[in-house]
């Protein structure tokens, strides 16, 4: 059992395949028994993310529709959300100030910080930081996370 902070360049790969795909799958393996966290963002970005690809013609609107249904029930499920307080933001806005990250990527790498440091504080594993987003991946390196790429698992 591990946790894994995923965030929406990642996450999209479970409901869309494209290169990674088959790694993010793995995680979401029952007998493996992760906790998978995310942010409450990563629900407007992942609707957002479907629905482009639907619109630049990579996926069907039947593919879209079946794509944000499945989304929308996992995330009443099988995702621990983490709600966006205030220390969140301001953690984000100072990273988005050290790593001129873009705004939606700070926040995530905020909340994936916070995981960290409570899983951390509880004794467990440090969480391990899912991201396809090479910037954004870098950043959190250099906070000191483990990061994982799906786009280094082909295909």
């Amino acid at each position: 059992m591990a946790t894994y902070f995923v965030d929406s360049s990642a996450l999209v790969k479970r409901y869309i395949s494209e290169s990674g795909s088959t790694w993010v799958l793995t995680l979401f393996d029952p007998a493996l028994n992760n906790d998978i966290v995310i942010a409450a963002i990563t629900g407007v970005e992942i609707v957002a993310a479907i629905t482009r690809r639907a619109r630049g013609g990579s996926i069907s609107a039947t593919d879209r529709t079946a794509a944000c249904n499945q989304f929308k029930n996992d995330l009443r499920f099988e995702y621990q959300v983490v709600e966006i307080a205030d220390n969140i933001i301001n953690s984000a806005m100072a990273l988005a100030e050290t790593y001129g990250l873009r705004g939606y990527d700070a926040v995530q790498l905020a909340v994936g910080l916070e995981i960290n440091a409570l899983c951390v504080a509880n004794s467990l594993h440090p969480a391990i930081f899912v991201s396809a987003d090479d910037e954004l991946n870098a950043a959190a390196a250099s906070e000191g996370l483990i990061v994982e790429n799906p786009n280094n698992y082909r295909p």
